[in-house]
């Protein structure tokens, strides 16, 4: 956190790199993520920008009356919300059309500006977008955030200073998540009513904002199935039978909640030389947070010794990684891996040269041989495209398991450096 109060986004600098050579830049995300205040940021730095917020009412009847007007500028024109007044785009398209120096538009967005109905053919080659998750746990803490870039970087074989943490503090960081008011707050009654208006918002704004929903109340409860199943299989009938609904109302549901960010299915890895690899993608919620409210999940409950918090550090991990692929420097993509014998493989890092990374989660202090099972399967398997398995456990040490495996503390995910 800066001497402002606000933390440092990885996305305050990727926003003005893509203002240098871009004409139009979205910052699309979740609400509360911090969108408006890192445009506001980027904006200032601009001189003789100007900046209008579509929540305001008469902003946003002065957009719906003459949309051409309200585009033309000469500066940078940051639009706040833009998904609240769509028929902007195309006035927009048509401005940077006119004039094609970077650097006319900077819009944020609460839905993923492409999914929006009734949007025609908005930007395509004129705008860059970037997409700004929740924070991570290292513009928390001021570290690096460069795990998947360090991996890549030197094939594996990365070494960490011994971790103060235990799973119990990993435990309270899963479920604090990344809303920078969510974070703000102290742990118990009053981060929970964060949380549960947020929902609140979600479900009578956001969504009715971008569709038609005859009754919110059964999509307020699909969030809670999902946040019980968080990590797991994105099974769509299993889903549709629990929630007694039409498989196509449950399709429906979940490309909205994707829509606006609150989860995100990750797709299924497969291979030439894995054919019997299932495609059905993993569901996690982008906040752990937010996910552990859901399904009633405290400190306090998750210090009971039968809490089930695999799951959740499991979801926590992948949302890290997740968040870190928005700004890596390597090319590299996420999936997850899990066989008709049911081997799994939590993450599965594929760069652009073939090359792979795999990555279990495990909550345990401790690490064992068998958690490896599933690295090894891949391993076997790749050859010489498979780098490195890393199993990120709760514990304390890094830790060498045979050829290109070893264990690393959690904490690895924000404090290696690929610089250092």
């Amino acid at each position: 956190m800066v001497d402002s109060g606000l933390y440092s986004r990885h996305a305050e600098r990727m926003a003005c790199e893509a203002l240098a050579d871009t004409r139009v830049v979205v910052v699309n995300g979740a609400r509360q993520v911090g969108k408006s205040t890192l445009a506001k940021l980027v904006a200032g730095r601009s001189p003789g920008a100007r900046e209008l917020y579509l929540d305001e009412p008469t902003t946003r009847g002065a957009a719906q009356a003459d949309p051409s007007a309200f585009v033309r500028h000469d500066g940078l024109l940051l639009i706040d919300e833009i998904q609240r007044v769509p028929e902007l785009l195309l006035p927009i398209k048509r401005e940077v059309d006119r004039d094609t120096r970077p650097g006319r538009f900077l819009l944020t967005g609460s839905a993923r500006l492409l999914g929006l109905r009734d949007l025609p053919d908005a930007l395509p080659g004129r705008s860059e977008t970037i997409e700004l998750w929740p924070l991570s746990q290292g513009e928390i803490d001021s570290a690096p955030d460069g795990f998947v870039d360090a991996l890549f970087q030197r094939d594996g074989v990365v070494t960490v200073e011994p971790s103060g943490l235990t799973k119990r503090d990993y435990v309270a960081r899963a479920l604090r998540g990344g809303y920078p008011e969510a974070v703000r707050r102290d742990p118990g009654r009053r981060r929970a009513r964060f949380f549960d208006s947020y929902v609140t918002d979600l479900v009578t704004r956001d969504v009715r904002q971008i569709s038609d929903i005859e009754r919110p109340a059964e999509l307020r409860r699909l969030l809670s199935v999902v946040a019980a199943r968080m990590g797991t299989l994105s099974v769509a009938q299993s889903i549709a039978n629990d929630m007694g609904l039409p498989r196509n109302t449950l399709s429906r549901y979940l490309d909205l909640l994707e829509l606006v960010f609150v989860i995100r299915r990750i797709p299924a890895w497969s291979s030439n030389l894995t054919s019997r690899a299932i495609s059905t993608p993993k569901l996690i919620v982008t906040d752990s947070g937010l996910g552990g409210r859901l399904i009633g999940l405290s400190e306090e409950r998750a210090m009971d010794p039968t809490a089930q918090v695999g799951p959740l550090l499991e979801n926590f991990a992948i949302g890290e990684v997740a968040r870190q692929l928005t700004w890596a420097e390597e090319p590299v993509q996420l999936f997850h891996y899990r066989d008709r014998d049911k081997v799994e493989v939590d993450i599965v890092l594929e760069h652009a040269s073939g090359s792979v990374i795999g990555v279990e989660v495990k909550a345990a202090e401790t690490v064992r041989r068998d958690d490896f099972r599933g690295l090894r399967h891949l391993a076997a398997r790749l050859g010489e495209r498979f780098r490195a398995g890393i199993v990120l456990y709760a514990g304390e040490r890094g830790l060498s398991f045979g050829d290109r495996l070893s264990a690393l503390p959690m904490s690895a995910l924000w404090t290696l450096d690929p610089t250092t």
